[in-house]
């Protein structure tokens, strides 16, 4: 079922998703479903899992270092065909620019029109860890808006290598990234809506966005979004702090400000186990009045641990 479809079937009631990154190599996949588990008890009818871009890594070999080119978090794929199996529940793997080829994206949307997986989230990714810039694979998308028109042509037919006629053509919904703070690369917000709008012109069926604390950004955001044309749905996503370290990392990853009372509120806290709360208790208010304002989903980053999501989620569906 697309996403789109899940959020009209909800008739206005808001729904709660959320976010999991794939194990690194070697890990066991039971840990993973041991953070989803807790969390179906909400009822996603939904879940998002990333997808990591290619890294260097040296192997010591002879006394010497050789620089070899690994994902370190594979399965993606796997991972959203595994969950749709076990919990019956919409998998949506994040589809990448940069590390792909146009000809290997390709070859991923085939796998995951055969498991089917109706949703895809397109985006540019980040630059290759070490890297200032993104740098655009050899072959493949530059942008976002390409990876979406890739996939929108697929949906009516169109591979890269000509018109193919399909008995069972694909049909994917495809989410996009929205920044209530705008891109870290944009030179302004009004700049970074209108590549929003391009993207949703090209075939982008909803939004989901990035993390933010201040809601204001993200009414102002879905205001001026509604202003210049773009009609589908934007779906809030949020991240709880959790530990003191997230005040300089959050803002210097993702370039956001933070309310100046959640900042308080973490340096005064003792350990980390009373910043967690406060993160807790923060989101469960910032949810609230999300979903107040009339935001259709309320969408949660869980970097792979589910009990603050689960607080969270149980004070607010």
């Amino acid at each position: 079922m697309k996403v789109t479809q899940h959020l009209e079937a909800a008739k206005g009631k808001p729904l709660f998703s959320f976010e999991i990154v794939p194990p690194q190599k070697g890990s066991n996949i039971k840990d993973l479903y041991a953070n989803i588990d807790p969390l179906m008890e909400f009822k996603p009818p939904f879940i998002d899992v990333t997808t990591s871009r290619e890294e260097y890594v040296y192997i010591e070999k002879d006394g010497l270092f050789d620089r070899r080119i690994t994902r370190m978090r594979p399965g993606t794929v796997g991972i959203c065909a595994s969950i749709q199996h076990k919990y019956g529940v919409d998998a949506i793997p994040h589809v990448l620019c940069g590390g792909f080829t146009r000809e290997e994206t390709e070859y991923l949307l085939v796998d995951c029109h055969y498991l089917g997986i109706e949703n895809l989230v397109a985006l540019r990714g980040d630059p290759m860890k070490g890297e200032k810039y993104f740098e655009p694979t050899v072959g493949g998308n530059a942008y976002a808006v390409d990876l979406v028109k890739q996939i929108k042509a697929m949906n009516n037919g169109k591979f890269l290598h000509g018109e193919l006629p399909l008995e069972n053509a694909p049909d994917f919904c495809i989410g996009v990234a929205g920044y209530p703070e705008k891109h870290i690369e944009a030179p302004s917000l009004e700049a970074d809506l209108k590549r929003l709008k391009e993207k949703v012109d090209a075939g982008a069926d909803y939004i989901v966005t990035q993390m933010f604390f201040d809601n204001q950004r993200y009414f102002r955001f879905v205001e001026a979004a509604r202003s210049i044309g773009i009609d589908v749905p934007i779906i809030p996503g949020i991240k709880p702090v959790s530990v003191k370290r997230h005040l300089q990392l959050l803002p210097q990853v993702f370039w956001l400000d933070m309310p100046q009372e959640l900042i308080s509120a973490i340096e005064q806290a003792k350990d980390n186990v009373a910043v967690r709360q406060i993160g807790i208790d923060f989101a469960v208010q910032q949810s609230k009045e999300l979903i107040e304002f009339g935001a259709p989903c309320v969408h949660y980053y869980s970097m792979g641990k589910s009990d603050n999501i689960h607080k969270i989620a149980s004070q607010v569906f």
